[in-house]
This record gives structure tokens, sequence and C-alpha cells, in this order.
């Protein structure tokens, strides 16, 4: 069964995150969207790995740039991740269909993108020793509470 919820990550770089966020959509059934350019090929071996044999599973999309991806999802609400958003994943009320955003983890989302959606974080301690969290990991957190919201997963 697939969750009604969709994860966009802007021009992924590093293989080893897109193949562990691959592997949470499996588990989830949340749509993954791949907005090019990929900092690696779909087939390398890294991305594959960290995934496992969960890419079967994958209802999975590439995109060749980010005008593509918004007008083949334009009746969504939109959510990027940024850890210079003032509002907090806790403040928001996801919907089935929302479309969730994660910029590539050298440099987050541009700032263009970030003026066409509703920019969000995850909390973090003030004085926290690093500034954000790894994608994959940023990706399970608010992927797993917009499912809660909406009640998807019973077990």
């Amino acid at each position: 069964m697939n969750a009604d919820l969709n994860l966009v990550l802007f021009e992924p770089e590093i293989p080893p995150n897109t193949g562990n966020i691959a592997r949470l959509c499996a588990c989830t059934g949340i749509h993954l969207h791949l907005v090019h350019p990929l900092g690696f090929t779909i087939d390398d071996k890294q991305l594959k790995r960290a995934g496992l044999d969960y890419w079967p599973y994958l209802n999975v999309r590439e995109y060749k740039d980010w005008a593509e991806v918004r007008h083949t999802l334009k009746d969504h609400n939109w959510y990027g991740l940024s850890t210079k958003a003032g509002q907090t994943i806790w403040q928001t009320r996801f919907s089935p269909g929302d479309v969730l955003v994660m910029g590539p983890e050298s440099r987050g989302l541009p700032e263009h993108v970030l003026n066409e959606i509703s920019p969000l974080r995850i909390p973090m301690r003030h004085d926290a020793p690093v500034r954000s969290l790894n994608l994959s990991s940023a990706c399970a957190i608010v992927a797993y509470e917009a499912l809660r919201q909406m009640n998807t997963l019973t077990e």
C-alpha cells in the first residue's frame, strides 16, 4: 500500500543517503521523486547497496529539473526543510498528498526553491555543535511525523 505522501530529493549528491531514503520510501509507501542533476547514477553500487533489495518496491520517478517536478505535483501543498525556517514540523498540519522537499547535502535548498514553498525546520537545540542532521535522518523524521498525523501507519 502506498502512503499518500511525496518526498522530493532536489539534486541529491550522496548515493548512500539516497539509498537509505529509498529504503524509507519502500517501507512506508511514500512516493520518491528525484530531481536532476544527481550526484550519481541510479545504477550506482553504493545507492543500490544502501537500498538493498527494496528497489523493486519503490514508487520512484526522475525529473530533469525543478520546473518539471513542480508542474507534475502542482495541486499539492509543498514543504521544504531548511535550518533557516521559522516554522517547525511540529507546528505544521500535514495532509494527504503533501510534498516534502529536501535539498542537496552540501548546500541545502536554494533560495529560489524555498521562495516557492513553505519552509520548515526540524527543531534542534539552540547551541548544537553541528549545523544540521544527516539528510536521510531528516527525511525519516519529517516523513514519520507526516505519516503519524495522517494516521497512515497503523502498526
